[in-house]
């Protein structure tokens, strides 16, 4: 069977079309996989702490790791405050650009935060 239609609740490959449905029988899961494709795109846009929960632009966070600085020799320590991060695009994972005392602009990734 194909793995690209499992059932997104229980992960089930015993699924099968009704219609424009897909139909889980373990679960009684249904779904349209177009909708998924959808919603996966919005959560991939959206910034999740380490608790999962939803970062915005102008929240205040605590860094939950210590973090070494690139060119520096002290780094971030854990529990340092973290007030006005901006949520960006980016790449290589860095979506959230800050000031924090001490250190100057830097980013950083969302799952070493946690909001306050």
């Amino acid at each position: 069977m194909s793995t690209e239609n499992n059932c997104p609740s229980c992960k089930s490959e015993n699924t099968y079309q009704d219609g424009s449905l897909w139909v889980c029988p373990d679960c009684n899961e249904e779904w349209d996989p177009s909708e998924l494709a959808s919603h996966a795109e919005t959560l991939s846009d959206v910034a999740l702490d380490a608790n999962g929960n939803v970062l915005n632009s102008g929240d205040s966070v605590t860094i939950i790791k210590d973090l070494k600085v690139k060119g520096s020799t002290s780094g971030v320590k854990s529990g340092t405050k973290v007030k006005g991060i901006r949520i960006i695009e980016s790449n290589d994972g860095h979506n959230i650009s800050c000031k924090i005392d001490g250190i100057g602009a830097m980013y950083l990734k969302s799952e070493f935060v946690r909001k306050i």
